[in-house]
């Protein structure tokens, strides 16, 4: 049977790749060791997901292994080079907030971690597929010098502008502020494009915008529509930082995320990368997120302004997907954003309310 390894399967695209690939016929192995906990506290923890996901799919094998511990994830690789034929790599410290109070993690984690992988994958199944979660944060803070105006209740482009349907991977990575989590991000993404070039391994990077869906575990310092709609639920106060709550980002549910790793691996090619995001289809504000949140929920949001964006922010995101289109034309999105918010109501309203209860 083809097997796939899953990394950071306890977490929003981890989970859902487990759960789609089980479906699809594939052995599929995670490797999860819940910091997210670590990272963002108890009520982020992964725990629940990772034991709904072997409740659901006993045929899932869950390995509690951490990246950086590059021996033992060339052992795993060793021990499934027979038949692994994918792997998805959706680990990492996902927070640019938290990467200044730990940097050495940080850079282990996302950095460290992703070279660890790649070792294993080049010494053993150099001709698998491999899928690299990336971020946008890799482009630093170079949006925010676009030419954005203030249209009401958000920050938005002139129609004219070459970036209106979406930025595109042409932008420069140089010469920008990109937090310290954007700078072990962008180098895990370039080790892997290095890995593709250089030995012709298939990867590819999914630089993505906001990732979202039911099963985020959204904190404060991460998680935007999944923590927002909590907070609107449970009456916890809520902080937007800076730009008046009129920075713009877009949002894509991990479910098209997944199918997007599915139509590349499908036909892979070496060193892809591609922006991978809601594009022009599922973008907001934060003032326009609240009011969907509000009107969602029937609550209304206990939230401020503070007047400090965080460092290296971005302004305003929206992703441009015609390259990925073009590419692989059979993907499209499937999830807008209100029936996002629907889905991530619905499925954890219930529980968080008894939070606040």
């Amino acid at each position: 049977m083809p097997t796939v390894i899953v990394t950071g399967s306890g977490g929003l695209i981890g989970s859902e790749a487990v759960a789609h690939f089980v479906r699809a016929g594939y052995d599929v192995v995670g490797i999860e060791n819940d910091m997210r906990a670590r990272f963002f506290g108890p009520d982020a923890s992964t725990a629940h997901t990772t034991q709904r996901l072997l409740d659901t799919y006993p045929e899932f094998r869950s390995e509690e292994l951490d990246i950086r511990d590059g021996d033992g994830v060339r052992a795993l690789f060793e021990r499934l080079r027979g038949e692994l034929e994918l792997v998805i790599h959706a680990a990492a410290q996902p927070s640019h907030d938290w990467a200044a109070s730990d940097p050495h993690t940080d850079f282990g984690v996302n950095a460290t971690g992703t070279l660890n992988l790649l070792e294993s994958h080049r010494h053993t199944v150099p001709d698998a597929t491999f899928i690299f979660m990336s971020t946008n944060k890799v482009y630093g803070d170079r949006p925010n010098h676009l030419p954005l105006q203030d249209v009401g209740t958000r920050l938005e482009l002139p129609e004219d502008h070459r970036y209106y349907g979406g930025v595109d991977t042409s932008m420069s990575i140089d010469g920008t502020m990109h937090s310290l989590f954007g700078v072990s991000k962008a180098a895990a993404d370039l080790m892997v494009q290095e890995y593709g070039r250089y030995f012709g391994i298939p990867t590819v990077c999914f630089r993505g915008g906001c990732l979202t869906g039911p099963a985020h575990a959204g904190a404060k310092l991460h998680g935007f529509l999944s923590y927002l709609m909590r907070c609107t639920v449970t009456g916890e106060r809520y902080t937007i930082f800076g730009y008046d709550g009129k920075q713009v980002r877009d949002n894509i549910h991990s479910n098209d995320v997944v199918t997007a790793m599915e139509a590349f691996h499908a036909a892979p090619r070496a060193a892809a990368v591609y922006n991978l995001g809601g594009g022009r289809a599922s973008n907001c504000s934060m003032l326009e997120a609240i009011a969907a949140c509000e009107r969602i929920s029937g609550r209304e949001l206990d939230y401020e302004l503070s007047e400090r964006a965080r460092m290296g922010d971005h302004r305003w995101w929206v992703s441009d997907l015609a390259e990925w289109e073009r590419d692989y034309p059979g993907w499209r999105l499937e999830y807008d954003l209100e029936t996002t918010l629907r889905e991530i109501h619905d499925h954890n309203a219930e529980r968080w309310a008894s939070v606040r209860a």
